[in-house]
């Protein structure tokens, strides 16, 4: 009897060992849940020691549990552990749901998990959607936006957007950049509708309106809630250099008309002075043959001298000398 007894109580104290050793290094994070009122079980804790991988642990999943609990949000330890084992930010997650919960947002710990997962900073759109950030368009340190007014003034504007994130909107919504994007694209566009620079200049909050009306944060993950120009400058005159440039092409091409018409000019005119050699040469050979035919003709008698020359002296004088031939 003594050997039976004696065999179970070793037995007994193998098993006080054994369950010491495998639940003694997680009963101080068992002990503080539970006085916490963070509901997970003891037997939890060294199944997740194993499924968990370095640097995460237990008690830091227990302390985000913790501290959902404290924040009157009832969440199972099993969740928590699961987006650590995805690969989450369990901390940040956590506290955007704290921060969620209390600004009544209407996200739940699944829905922030998602986005965190999604590779969305959850802390900063949880923030910007219960503080709006301002945006500027255009950003410091990158090109102006500028617009050219319907009478051919070029304005340069400077917008600052509130914006406010739409969380259910932010997986797969567009980002800042596209925000910024099509504020400058709306700029640009109100700047152009108007009939005169001075109606920009007397009421830049015709720019504002016309991006609020056009909807500019659809498919964002942003809301736009106002739209502010704090900056509004006069660059150039854009319709002033485009007359001007117009009036050097049409001088150009003026001249170049003008330089045509003198080249033909010229061509016509060394045209004329060839035809007038041509005519002067074929006088010259006319009278070159003027002596051979009047000897030809005297010596066929073809000439024959009037009785009765017509004409003054010089005629007369002209037809002795011809009669003396």
């Amino acid at each position: 009897m003594s050997h039976v007894l004696l065999a179970g109580l070793v037995i007994a104290a193998v098993a006080v060992i054994l369950v010491l050793c495998i639940f003694g290094p997680y009963l101080g994070i068992w002990i503080n849940a539970r006085a916490s009122n963070a509901e997970v079980a003891l037997i939890q804790l060294p199944l997740m020691r194993i499924r968990l991988q370095k640097p995460a642990t237990p008690s830091f999943v227990v302390a985000n549990l913790i501290a959902l609990t404290q924040a009157g949000i009832e969440m199972d330890v099993s969740d928590l552990e699961a987006h650590v084992l995805a690969g989450g930010n369990l901390s940040g997650v956590t506290e955007a749901t704290i921060s969620a919960d209390r600004a009544d947002l209407g996200m739940d710990f699944r829905q922030i998990a998602a986005i965190d997962l999604a590779g969305r900073d959850v802390m900063d759109a949880v923030d910007t959607s219960v503080n709006p950030r301002t945006l500027e368009c255009p950003p410091p340190g990158t090109n102006q936006i500028q617009g050219v007014a319907r009478d051919g003034i070029r304005v340069e504007a400077k917008v600052r957007i509130t914006v406010r994130t739409n969380l259910n909107r932010l997986v797969g919504g567009a980002t800042a950049q596209t925000v910024i994007a099509r504020v400058g694209e709306g700029i640009v566009a109100a700047i152009g509708k108007a009939d005169s620079h001075k109606q920009i200049l007397e009421n830049p909050e015709t720019i504002s309106a016309y991006i609020l009306q056009r909807g500019l944060d659809s498919g964002t993950a942003y809301e736009i809630l106002s739209v502010d120009v704090y900056h509004v400058e006069i660059v150039d005159n854009v319709g002033a250099r485009l007359q001007e440039i117009q009036a050097a092409a049409d001088e150009k091409m003026a001249q170049a008309r003008a330089e045509m018409r003198r080249a033909a000019a010229v061509a016509r005119e060394r045209e004329m002075h060839a035809r007038v050699t041509e005519m002067t040469s074929q006088v010259t050979a006319a009278e070159a043959s003027v002596p051979k035919a009047m000897a030809d003709a005297y010596s066929d008698g073809r000439i024959w001298r009037s009785p009765r020359p017509v004409g003054g002296g010089f005629h007369r004088r002209l037809w002795d000398c011809w009669e003396e031939i």
